[in-house]
């Protein structure tokens, strides 16, 4: 079996750092795994080679000059990036394109079906004259520039909302006071371990395009959670009393801006309730419980309290989508 040499952009990510630390994990078993992890900070370095990565580029999507550097010897990429970086991205798959890779791991969104099915981007799945939200729509666009490459040698990991996203923007309230506010209510939604997205990346690159490629994977939770069930898990892992006070969306929109707004009525609607049985066809086990999640480090030495009550990209009275959905 000839060298797996993987590029992993987004590395120090909540799945791109997983996924390094499981393919580190592969080397020790013996297989023949190079890791080059990308970054834009060179303070991260560190980080990512205590991980297990071999080796260490600067990578940055808004400059497309470092992006043939990063993908030189290398034949396969996990290719992520944050939401308002789609145009970086697009640059990037075609760089990819004229690469020596073989195989693309896609980090995507549940519901991105555009190519597997046929959704109509102008029919809202619940919204009478409404267009599919923004973000979706971009979601769709972001795997169509990778297939467009690697029509047969890109796996997508279409994920449900990220378990580490739930209340990130509310950690705050929760420290304050027992707090969290959301306008996702009683509607219940089948919310991913970022761990879990980790694992799947890593066994979809040991095993190989020729049983992944052109393969399309939604990986979600395994039950679906209300507010007040997530409330209840953020308790137990707390320790201290949480509750869950209903949001207006109205509010909400102020909060983040109307393209979050739009993503988040899918949320509200049932359409990411369900639970898809991939990621134990995969690893042959069930995904990961929010409440463990919470309370179990990852390959990457992190639990998911840990992370939740870091920084993310998401906050409050900020619209980090304006001017970037599709």
């Amino acid at each position: 079996m000839s060298a797996l040499k993987v590029l992993v952009t987004q590395a120090t990510g909540r799945v791109g750092k997983e996924l390094i630390a499981h393919l580190a994990e592969a080397r020790q078993a013996g297989r023949d795994v190079h890791i080059r992890a990308a970054v834009r900070s060179a303070s991260k370095a560190d980080f990512v080679k205590s991980l297990g990565a071999d080796e260490v580029v600067a990578f940055d999507y808004d400059k497309h000059e470092t992006f043939a550097p990063a993908l030189d010897g290398m034949n396969a990429v996990f290719s992520a990036n944050p939401d308002p970086q789609a145009d970086g991205h697009a640059k990037f798959c075609e760089a990819v394109g004229q690469s020596n890779v073989s195989h693309a791991i896609r980090l995507s969104c549940f519901g991105a079906d555009t190519h597997t099915a046929s959704y109509d981007p102008d029919v809202h799945a619940s919204l009478q004259g409404e267009k599919v939200p923004g973000m979706l729509r971009g979601y769709w666009r972001d795997e169509e520039v990778l297939l467009k490459q690697l029509p047969k040698a890109t796996t997508v990991l279409r994920a449900n909302f990220f378990q580490g996203h739930i209340v990130k923007p509310e950690t705050g309230s929760i420290d304050a006071n027992g707090t969290f506010k959301s306008p996702l209510g009683e509607c219940k939604n089948s919310f991913v371990s970022t761990n879990d997205l980790g694992e799947v990346a890593a066994i979809c690159l040991l095993e190989g395009v020729e049983r992944h490629g052109n393969k399309f994977y939604d990986i979600t939770g395994p039950v679906p959670q209300s507010m007040h069930d997530v409330a209840a898990d953020l308790a137990k892992a707390l320790g201290k009393d949480v509750k869950y006070i209903a949001q207006d969306i109205d509010a909400f929109e102020k909060d983040f801006g109307p393209q979050r707004r739009a993503f988040f009525e899918y949320l509200r609607n049932g359409f990411y309730t369900r639970c898809s049985p991939d990621f134990y066809n995969l690893t042959g086990k069930k995904p990961q419980p929010f409440i463990d999640y919470l309370l179990k480090k990852g390959k990457a030495g992190e639990t998911g309290l840990e992370d939740m009550w870091k920084a993310g990209m998401w906050s409050k009275g900020k619209n980090v989508m304006a001017g970037h959905e599709a």
